[in-house]
């Protein structure tokens, strides 16, 4: 990796950021109900700025329409997070339109999960069409339900980008081991300026990590179906699991599904920390985030050496499920329970 890029990647971030703040550009000034346990108002929403550029000046050239796919998501976020867009039924309704054009474009389908009812309906054109717009999309919104601490979703593509670079699946991949080199050490150092409240990654980073990772590991299996798709499944189990089970949680108490709340399990984790340590909301939510991304963290370095074995991956989510389950109900109970 260039000494150069190493270097002056923190220092652009700082200095940029200091801009940006300084001149009250895309501030978090709603101060949302949902955000307002962890986060702080007037914190810049500037993550995806930094993602963005590196993408552009990477791949504006090379890889046209991957890239107009990004920046298209990229915006969908930034309307969001300035609140030009605040319905999320129309931002859902832009992303799959988006979703769907840009996955005909691309050809990058899902082609096959090894399960036989499921592989019959993708051989139909325009259900692989929808089916891989649908996972993308669940992604995209589970990782935004997941955002509410400092380093959660940062953290968690890392560890994700971290355990794909082991086993050397870039190799597989049209963009070269190069480019997710500089890539992570990126989301490193963004890592470290998000820990410390320097700026959000905001809607519209949340997004455009999302949907990036997502095409990766959707077009690293389709081009090395020698490993399981549920190897796949089992990286991004916790955003689209979150997102789920918060549809579930609140079609239960008859609440709209996409009502923000202050319900999510990386939510009550911060609230379990904070009255059982009583430390700050800075220290309890960076506190809160590690704890997360280290068990996913385990999982996923557990299951890369049993890629092939569809059996104990299958194991594995369900472990998950059962883990986030238990642990949701009993964090719920202590401090939500009915005296």
């Amino acid at each position: 990796m260039s000494l150069i890029y190493l270097i002056f990647t923190p220092i652009i971030v700082f200095f940029l950021n200091k801009f940006l703040k300084k001149n009250k550009i895309f501030y978090n000034y709603s101060g949302d109900s949902h955000q307002k346990f962890v986060g702080e108002k007037f914190v810049p929403l500037t993550g995806g700025f930094y993602l963005i550029i590196f993408f552009s000046i990477i791949m504006m050239l090379n890889y046209l329409v991957l890239y107009f796919f990004l920046i298209s998501i990229f915006f969908i976020g930034i309307l969001s997070d300035i609140k030009f867009i605040s319905s999320p039924i129309k931002r859902l309704i832009l992303q799959t339109l988006l979703t769907i054009f840009f996955i005909y474009m691309l050809e990058l389908y899902v082609t096959s999960t090894k399960v036989i009812l499921i592989d019959e309906m993708l051989a139909n054109f325009y259900f692989s069409i929808f089916f891989t717009s649908f996972c993308l999309i669940i992604l995209m919104n589970g990782s935004n339900f997941i955002d509410g601490l400092n380093g959660l979703v940062l953290g968690y593509y890392l560890i994700i980008l971290l355990t794909l670079y082991n086993l050397d699946m870039f190799s597989n991949f049209h963009l070269s081991n190069e480019f997710f080199s500089y890539l992570i050490y990126l989301i490193i150092i963004l890592l470290m300026f998000n820990f410390f409240n320097i700026f959000y990654l905001g809607d519209s980073g949340t997004y455009l990590l999302s949907c990036f990772v997502g095409c990766v590991l959707i077009a690293i299996y389709n081009q090395n179906q020698i490993f399981s798709p549920f190897f796949v499944v089992l990286l991004l189990w916790y955003p689209c699991f979150e997102n789920l089970f918060s549809i579930i949680r609140k079609f239960k108490i008859k609440k709209s599904p996409i009502d923000a709340d202050s319900k999510h399990l990386h939510q009550l984790i911060f609230y379990f920390l904070k009255k059982k340590f009583k430390r700050n909301n800075l220290i309890t939510n960076n506190c809160s985030s590690i704890i997360i991304n280290l068990y996913n963290l385990i999982i996923f370095f557990t299951a890369k050496s049993y890629i092939h074995n569809t059996q104990f991956l299958i194991f594995l989510l369900l472990l998950n499920i059962t883990v986030y389950t238990f642990f949701y109900v009993k964090l719920f109970n202590s401090k939500y329970k009915i005296d």
